[in-house]
């Protein structure tokens, strides 16, 4: 299995999970549907801005019905998981929707091509351990109520994941810029909705921080998926959760539990499996 697509792949998870850090400071100061739209907005231009200096030609139609499609799956992904953690337990909802992450692209690959044996191990110890690390302290896990909302994020994730891997090789900055288009419209609807007021007080740094992270990460997994088998390469850059909690552990010493840590540990023994 090329190694320059693992490393791609695992490359996109640690950017993906320092975007997640990124925004949740964000969402700290303003409304999580504002931050969604700020990033999403950052995240278009730094695309739009890789595409020209790469000299990227327009994307035809159908890979930009792909792209549309993916970034229509992602915004519904953000929009349950912001949902579910208003309602519900972050302990239950995160975890959840990592996990269907990864687990979406690898059943829409199974209907194709089945994995070997060692891979199929590695998946499902790749989803324990995601699962493991994105569970926060025993403490926090009481809440289950968001739980239905996970599932549908985790399903959106999971389909933006597998239908962004549709796009041809040779396109790449413009079908993302595309996806963000439809995550720009969607965080504007949602906003008008929620009664965010627009103002130049919403455009955070982290926020702005955050959608170039987002989309780097993106960028990172389209070339990843150009080495690597679909579900391998979603499974691998579904570690983002690992990210997210190391940076909260260094930057703001948030506690880590022995489970979370555990979890890191079945991560790494299933990318060896996965590559094997």
């Amino acid at each position: 299995m090329p190694l320059l697509g693992i490393w791609l792949a695992l490359a996109s998870a640690a950017v993906w999970g320092s975007g997640d850090f990124a925004g949740g400071l964000a969402a700290r100061r303003v409304h999580p549907f504002a931050v969604l739209g700020v990033s999403a907005l950052s995240g278009m231009l730094f695309l739009i801005g890789l595409a020209v200096l790469y000299g990227e030609p327009l994307p035809p139609v159908s890979t930009v019905m792909w792209a549309a499609a993916a970034g229509g799956a992602g915004s519904i992904g953000i929009a349950a998981l912001y949902r579910g953690l208003a309602v519900g337990s972050a302990a239950v909802v995160a975890p959840t929707a990592a996990v269907l992450t990864a687990m979406v692209p690898v059943l829409v690959t199974a209907t194709t091509s089945r994995p070997g044996v060692s891979q199929m191990a590695g998946f499902a110890m790749a989803m324990c351990g995601i699962w493991l690390v994105a569970t926060g302290p025993a403490e926090t896990q009481s809440h289950h109520s968001g739980l239905r909302f996970g599932l549908i994020a985790g399903s959106g994730f999971g389909l933006f994941l597998a239908l962004i891997g549709h796009v041809p090789p040779t396109q790449v900055f413009g079908p993302l810029v595309v996806a963000r288009s439809v995550m720009l419209l969607v965080a504007l609807v949602m906003m008008t909705a929620q009664g965010v007021v627009i103002s130049h007080s919403i455009i955070q740094p982290m926020a702005l921080l955050a959608g170039a992270l987002d989309a780097g990460g993106n960028v990172l997994y389209l070339f990843a998926r150009t080495h690597l088998r679909l579900d391998v390469a979603a499974v691998l850059s579904s570690f983002y959760p690992v990210a997210t909690v190391v940076l909260s552990r260094w930057l703001l010493h948030q506690p880590v539990s022995r489970l979370q840590w555990v979890g890191a540990a079945v991560c790494l023994i299933s990318v060896a499996l996965i590559i094997s």
